[in-house]
């Protein structure tokens, strides 16, 4: 594939300073983040605490940005109307542990919201084959969900290469996102695969220049099939 996709960054504020996050997130936009993720996670669904409607309601009148709230909750249908009325514009569910996904995607639409579908690493495609159709946005996550800082699995690219043949070949108006171990190298890679999305946190938010941090990843080159980040080839 060419690299005519403009690549857009959603800035993940589970890494960000939270004594500073309304400052950070006007520094993510200043950079040219397109979105604000939020990871939203109930300590079930995933070993971890997240953040809830509060936070998403608290910084609406900081930013411009649209927010995309990352559902890692048991029974997210409960929780929609919520992140809805705080402010947030993209609802992004689960395939895994959801028995009525269509529902689901239903519920956030009728809130007035876009409504995306998630995959984990080791799901395959073929469970959310039935709703592509239905979504504004795929994201395949590219670590196990539940924790910022892991190191990206470099054995989803295949997923995700595939997933972008299958939109392009049935013209379906949905993006393609990334979410987990995106830094400068990984989001190249991702890029190479097919994504137009990159979900990002610790190379952001941890990185000592925000802003700056967020327009490189926005600028992200395809790396020659066979070639590593050095631009040197590769020998498999």
């Amino acid at each position: 594939m060419s690299n005519s996709r403009r690549i857009k960054i959603a800035p993940s504020i589970l890494a960000a300073d939270f004594g500073r996050l309304a400052e950070q997130v006007r520094e993510a936009e200043s950079g040219g983040a397109d979105r604000i993720h939020v990871d939203a996670m109930d300590g079930h669904f995933v070993p971890n605490l997240g953040l809830g409607p509060h936070v998403v309601h608290s910084l609406r009148n900081v930013t411009r940005l649209p927010f995309e709230v990352h559902l890692m909750i048991d029974n997210p249908d409960k929780f929609i109307r919520a992140f809805a009325d705080a402010g947030g514009s993209r609802l992004l569910v689960h395939v895994e542990g959801n028995a009525h996904l269509h529902r689901s995607i239903d519920l956030i639409k009728s809130a007035g919201c876009q409504a995306g579908v998630v995959i984990n690493p080791a799901t395959p495609l073929t469970a959310i084959d039935e709703v592509l159709t239905e979504v504004d946005l795929v994201l395949a996550m590219t670590v196990d969900p539940g924790f910022a800082g892991q190191e990206f699995i470099e054995a989803t690219l295949p997923k995700v290469r595939q997933l972008r043949q299958v939109i392009d070949s049935r013209r379906l108006p949905c993006e393609l996102e990334v979410d987990g171990g995106i830094d400068r190298r990984t989001a190249q890679l991702a890029v190479g695969a097919g994504a137009n999305v990159l979900v990002a946190g610790s190379v952001i938010f941890q990185s000592g220049g925000i802003a700056a941090s967020t327009q490189e990843l926005g600028g992200v080159s395809l790396l020659p099939e066979g070639a590593t980040s050095d631009g040197t080839e590769s020998n498999q």
